[in-house]
Parts: structure tokens; sequence; C-alpha cells
């Protein structure tokens, strides 16, 4: 999506480009992106542009692997689960829109792109603290894991006292991925005993 607005205007979204916006929000990635490559239009008009191309793209997109898996096992087992995303509302109801059930069993969802409450986008914390805030019992955060892809989203998991599984791009450089307390391929291979949590059978 992020390669073919850049293509638009004439540039290659490189792999240098993608590890510093990685995690951001929309706006943060905007930001980056047109004052990097010198981008013709305003950080506001690249996102709108951005928002309209996700509208497309994103409707229907797949669930990563192991991850409908472990949403119900979390929710049979009844161990409390949000969702704390760098993007935007509108953004989030496209990419659920073909799994409203399975997201239903989230407890909450936490939109950093247009939460008020969320004051600094991934590497700061602020997303993961509000999202554990918002549970009923507000946990400490060493109680809490966070599940990640992006090396600023484990930073701020990290930052925020929480212990991190990451699942990254299989192309990210590994010297990226040793903050993480474990690394894994894929959701699939995930063993929440490992942390304290019902096995799944």
């Amino acid at each position: 999506m992020i390669t073919q607005l850049c293509a638009k205007y004439g540039h290659v979204y490189t792999d240098e480009l993608m590890m510093k916006v990685l995690g951001g929000t929309e706006q943060r990635l905007s930001e980056i992106l047109c004052k990097e490559l010198k981008l013709p239009v305003s950080p506001k008009e690249f996102r709108d542009e951005l928002l309209v191309l996700g509208d497309t793209m994103l409707a229907g997109a797949p669930l990563l692997d192991g991850a409908e898996r472990l949403i119900r096992h979390l929710h049979k087992t009844k161990v409390p689960f949000a969702l704390a995303t760098s993007s935007s509302a509108r953004s989030v109801e496209t990419k659920i829109a073909q799994h409203k059930e399975l997201f239903s069993y989230f407890h909450h969802m936490v939109m950093g792109s247009t939460d008020k409450e969320v004051k600094y986008g991934k590497p700061h914390p602020d997303i993961f603290l509000v999202a554990a805030a918002r549970f009923p019992d507000k946990p400490d955060p060493s109680k809490c894991l966070v599940f990640e892809d992006s090396p600023h989203g484990v930073t701020a998991g990290c930052k925020a006292g929480m212990q991190t599984v990451m699942v990254p791009d299989p192309h990210l450089d590994k010297k990226l991925t040793t903050h993480a307390t474990i690394v894994l391929p894929t959701l699939a291979k995930f063993q929440p005993e490992l942390f304290g949590l019902p096995a799944i059978k």
C-alpha cells in the first residue's frame, strides 16, 4: 500500500524507510515519508491518500497464521485481551470488517492514530499503558504480554515494562529483534504456557 503510493510519486519505499516508519501512527508515517522523499504533497494529503487506498486494499485482509486460534483460545479460557494499534479507527474498521465475531472478543481497542490519550506513538510506551489501564482491574504492566511485528512496537512494549512476543517480517534484520522476550516465525508457534497462561489443547 505504502509502496504503491510512493511509486505514484516516483519513489521507492525502501527497507530503510520501512524501518523508520514501521509501528508508527499514520500521521507520523506521512510526516517522515514526505520529508525524506521530498514529496510534492503535505503529510495530511499523503495520509488522506493512504486512507483511501487502505479502504480498498485492506478490506478482506486475511488474519495472520495462528491469530484466530489464539484469539479463540484466550477468549475460551477467559484471559482478557485488547487491541493496541497505531492505525486509525477507520483503518481498523476496514481490516476487521470480515472478522466481526472474532474481534468482538477483544475487551477494548486503542487506536494510536486517533486516541486522545495516546500522546506519543511507538516507540514510546503510551499506547500499551493506555490499553492496560482500560481493563477493569488495571493490571500491572509486568503482568501484560504484548504481541508485535515491528521493532518500534517491541521497544514500546519494553518501555512500558511488559513482556513482548515478536512475530517479525521474515525479511527484517535479525539485529532488530533482540529486545523481544521471544521471537516467533508465526503466531501458530506461540505457547501460552511459557507465560503462565493456559496451554492450547
